[in-house]
């Protein structure tokens, strides 16, 4: 699937750049960070994963606002960030652990798998695709 064919079924929406919108996601994704992270001291892994991925996904959303879109389904990001990638703006690493990060969130969700392991290896993603994302904004 692509850009355009997500915006034909409506999993993307035009909207209007919005430097406040970037920098509320961006905050957001600190924040859930944050949280990854004491979840994470806490050992509270399951929710360590779950933030991990949402601080990931509030950052890649603040790179689909700088374009003008809003996702409606949470794959439509991963659609977004893989055209990024094959315009060589975007490395593949990122958009593999965003990939790895949604799995790991359904898993913990949805089917109560986790691991201190995981939990680790996303709170480390996050903070690389965090930063990674702010220079993209920035560029």
């Amino acid at each position: 699937m692509d850009i355009k064919e997500c915006l034909e079924k409506r999993y993307l929406v035009k909207v209007k750049p919005s430097r406040d919108i970037i920098e509320k996601e961006l905050k957001e994704a600190e924040y859930d960070l944050e949280k990854a992270g004491k979840s994470y001291e806490d050992k509270d892994f399951k929710w360590s994963i779950v933030m991990s991925y949402y601080a990931m996904f509030h950052a890649a959303r603040a790179v689909l606002f700088k374009f003008g879109y809003r996702e409606k389904r949470h794959f439509a990001v991963g659609v977004v960030l893989e055209e990024l990638n094959r315009n060589g703006k975007l490395e593949s690493k990122y958009i593999n652990d965003f990939n790895a990060a949604i799995y790991s969130r359904e898993d913990a969700d949805y089917h109560y798998t986790y691991s201190e392991e995981t939990a680790k290896n996303n709170l480390e993603s996050g903070e690389e695709f965090i930063k990674r994302m702010n220079n993209f904004l920035k560029g």
